[in-house]
């Protein structure tokens, strides 16, 4: 069973720079993929970017140029920069192995002045 812990989210003004960080534990190997989503208040959760063993990443067009999915073994960060307040959300780390998908427990970001 993979087990997913999130930390990093915060407060940040608008333009401001946050980094997110997942450690997943209980997989003695690579995981195939990780991945952030996203979900904020009264909207669909929403996949922001993942990145895959082979070192692939996806990025959503609304984060491009801005945020940059990075992995270490089965650790995976989310740098977050020029932050606007439509980033706001809770940010879920998300993996996929073994045909099984977990999710952590969400981390909060709020881009406010």
């Amino acid at each position: 069973q993979v087990r997913l812990v999130e930390s990093g989210g915060g407060l940040v003004q608008p333009g401001g720079s946050l980094r997110v960080s997942c450690a997943a534990s209980g997989s003695s190997f690579s995981i195939p993929v990780m991945a952030w989503y996203r979900q904020a208040p009264g909207k669909q959760r929403e996949l922001v970017a993942s990145h895959n063993s082979a070192g692939y990443r996806y990025y959503a067009d609304v984060v491009k140029g801005r945020f940059t999915i990075s992995r270490a073994e089965n650790t995976v960060y989310l740098q977050m920069n020029s932050l606007k307040p439509e980033d706001t959300a809770v940010y879920y780390c998300y993996a996929n192995a073994d045909a099984q998908t977990f999710w952590g427990q969400g981390t909060q970001v709020t881009v406010s002045s």
